[in-house]
Order: structure tokens, then C-alpha cells, then sequence
């Protein structure tokens, strides 16, 4: 079985941006599935908890769907992970 390489024992590196986000709009994970589902992005009340808890893939689209809802640039959602790579002189 493919086993998917993690980030600091993470699957995504925005999971915590994300939760950070959504609880700042005031948003459920409820509310939040349904404000992609408009955009035509399917992210479950049960994948969204798992997106915010690191346990699942966050794909391209669903990042830029997200920064979308949130009314934030993509940067924003990859902040922490920037920030420690130049941190660390890795870029």
C-alpha cells in the first residue's frame, strides 16, 4: 500500500490556519463544507475535521477554494510552513 510522506507528522502543512480561520469567521465545519460545496468543492464535515487535524491531503483546488472563502491570500494558509523553511535557510 502507497503510504503518503508527512510534514512534521502532518498531511498538510495549513491544518492549523485553516481551524485558526474558520473559528475567527465563525464558521462550523458544517457552515464551512457548505460554503465550499457553493463552489463547487465536496469537503465533508468529517474531512474538513480531518483536514484541521492534519490526518488528511489538502489538494491544490481546495486550498484555493479556501483562501477564497476565507478572503485570504494562499500565502496566508501556507504561512507557518514558509516561515520555518526560512527559518531554517532552507530557501
Amino acid at each position: 500500500m502507497y503510504q503518503c510522506s508527512k510534514y512534521n507528522n502532518k498531511l498538510n502543512v495549513s491544518s492549523q490556519k485553516i481551524k485558526e480561520l474558520r473559528e475567527k469567521n465563525n464558521l462550523s465545519l458544517s457552515g464551512l463544507s457548505t460554503k465550499l460545496a457553493l463552489m463547487g468543492i465536496d469537503i465533508t464535515k468529517p474531512s474538513l475535521h480531518k483536514l484541521e487535524t492534519g490526518n488528511r491531503i489538502l489538494k491544490d483546488y481546495e486550498l484555493y477554494a479556501l483562501s477564497q472563502v476565507f478572503k485570504v491570500p494562499i500565502e496566508e494558509l501556507l504561512n507557518d510552513f514558509i516561515t520555518e523553511l526560512k527559518k531554517d535557510d532552507v530557501v
